[in-house]
């Protein structure tokens, strides 16, 4: 079994390919701390035991993994490649269930601030996430406020505490925002 990596943006995270399903094709990316349950994802019991690393995330087919700030990835990268590879030769299947991806913020959006989240939400899953995946992320919709008309957005995976990730939000997602859907002013991080 080959597992391809691949840097991020974000120095402190590896994205991990193993040729094989992950979350599955078309699954929403689901991301995990050290210290949480993880009893419904057997990968990430797994990848947990190596001690720094801090956040994984499971996409359709890689795995982002974080580790702590004083972890070097040249004697962390092999140990994770090992308990990929030994996970998947195994057989063992990544997730148990399809876990949610985390809170969905449910607030309830009438007349055209409705049309407007949807035209948002629809420009974020076609344009934004699919380019930050490539790069071991993820960006979520949390909420719109058509107030001040400033949307609010979680950063995942490699994006979550990457140095580049205030330009991705004001200067690449803000921009593409305002450009298709005029009542956008901002776009800020949703703080968890």
């Amino acid at each position: 079994m080959f597992i391809q990596t691949e840097d991020t943006p974000n120095p402190a995270t590896l994205k991990f390919l193993p040729g094989r399903d992950v979350a599955g094709p078309g699954a929403t990316p689901v991301e995990f701390t050290r210290g949480a349950d993880v009893s419904g994802a057997p990968l990430a019991e797994m990848l947990f035991m190596i001690p720094d690393l801090t956040r994984l995330m499971f996409g359709s087919d890689f795995i982002s993994v974080t580790k702590s700030d004083d972890a070097q990835w040249k004697h962390l990268r092999p140990a994770v490649l090992g308990a990929i590879m030994d996970f998947f030769v195994a057989g063992g299947t990544p997730l148990l269930e399809q876990l949610q991806a985390g809170e969905v913020d449910e607030r309830v959006y009438e007349g055209e601030t409705a049309e407007i989240v949807e035209q948002i939400k629809e420009l974020i899953e076609l344009r934004v996430r699919p380019a930050v995946a490539q790069d071991g992320g993820d960006i979520v919709f949390r909420h719109f406020d058509d107030k001040d008309g400033t949307v609010f957005l979680e950063m995942r995976g490699a994006c979550a505490g990457c140095p580049s990730s205030t330009m991705t939000l004001k200067h690449g997602i803000e921009n593409l925002l305002k450009h298709y859907v005029p009542e956008v002013n901002s776009v800020e991080q949703a703080v968890a």
